[in-house]
């Protein structure tokens, strides 16, 4: 048979500690789990991974290991190549095909035997298993930002991990009444308790995250709890100024624009943001955009020429230097 190195698998040291070797397990057995990696050679590498996690975590077998590694070692053996096992290298070590179909992304869900064979007359210890807590699962939720501002209930559906009356792992489909708090913000995690993956032997089953995600808004922009909207004006608004009204979350507001405002200005209304369920709400920026008529009528035209000819004003004044004092 083939040598495999358990410890190149997992991708550690030889001198990992059990922790170490845990956490690698559980990063590569999600990575390659059959329910959830692409990859065509991804159910072959998750079986090598629960193999070697199976050795690595159990400390006698893990000693066993160590030493037929390093005498396999010392004769140039390394992975990948063949090699001739002691006798009872397939009972200790190799599970054989399919024995890990049923192994959680979290940690194997069914759990080895508490020891390798006993001493005395050939008999062996009972097997014992283990309570093992289900995987915590996370996934993200789109929601508008009006349900944002408001609060709101929604239904989230998603498929789990959960294992039949036979052991085998499929994935069901599940919806979750979820309830939105008011000034939810964007990337805000809300728990629900023991609803992520089933634990096994009596284990406590995992959590489900609801990450959530504010949909893009057509108006406005979101930072935080801050909103930002661009405020759209006639050149004789910005000039003589005037009150109009602007749409916010909680309905249109009258807004005063003083004379002489100019594209790019920020103008602030304060509380008019994503509300905070404990402290100030956040505030609604408008940012004023001057807007010029894209076709004129004839009066139209007049008049402005009429403003033109009347008018001082010279927005490019300050090139005159520029341009040695003449006409910009």
């Amino acid at each position: 048979m083939k040598f495999k190195d358990y410890y190149d698998i997992l991708g550690v040291d030889a001198s990992a500690t059990p922790d170490q070797i845990k956490q690698a397990y559980r990063k590569l057995a999600h990575k390659y789990h059959p329910d959830i990696s692409k990859d065509p050679a991804g159910e072959e590498k998750f079986k090598d991974i629960a193999e070697a996690y199976g050795t690595l975590k159990d400390a006698d077998k893990r000693q066993e290991y160590d030493q037929l590694r390093d005498s396999l070692n010392r004769q140039g053996v390394g992975a990948g190549a063949d090699f001739t096992p002691p006798p009872d290298w397939q009972q200790h070590f190799h599970a054989g095909e399919g024995a890990f179909e049923d192994v959680d992304l979290a940690d194997i869900l069914s759990a080895f035997s508490a020891g390798r064979r006993g001493g005395g007359a050939g008999g062996t210890r009972g097997r014992q298993h283990f309570a093992m807590p289900g995987q915590d699962y996370e996934v993200v939720e789109p929601i508008t930002l009006e349900q944002s501002f408001s609060g709101a209930e929604i239904d989230v559906r998603l498929e789990l991990p959960e294992y039949d009356a036979q052991g085998l792992l499929h994935r069901v489909p599940r919806t979750f009444r979820v309830t939105v708090p008011k000034g939810a913000i964007d990337g805000q995690r809300l728990r629900l308790a023991r609803k992520g993956g089933q634990g096994l032997n009596g284990g406590k089953a995992g959590d489900l995250y609801i990450a959530l995600k504010i949909i893009p808004h057509p108006w406005y922009k979101v930072e935080g709890r801050d909103l930002t909207i661009e405020l759209p004006l006639a050149p004789w608004e910005a000039v003589l100024g005037g009150t109009v009204q602007i749409p916010t979350l909680a309905g249109p507001v009258e807004l005063v624009i003083r004379p002489g405002t100019t594209a790019g200005q920020k103008l602030r209304l304060s509380g008019r943001g994503l509300p905070a369920p404990n402290g100030t709400p956040g505030d609604l920026y408008a940012v004023v955009k001057i807007e010029v008529p894209k076709t004129v009528s004839a009066q139209e035209k007049q008049t402005y020429e009429q403003l033109k000819t009347a008018s001082a004003f010279d927005p490019r004044g300050r090139f005159k230097t520029a341009f040695g004092g003449g006409k910009a």
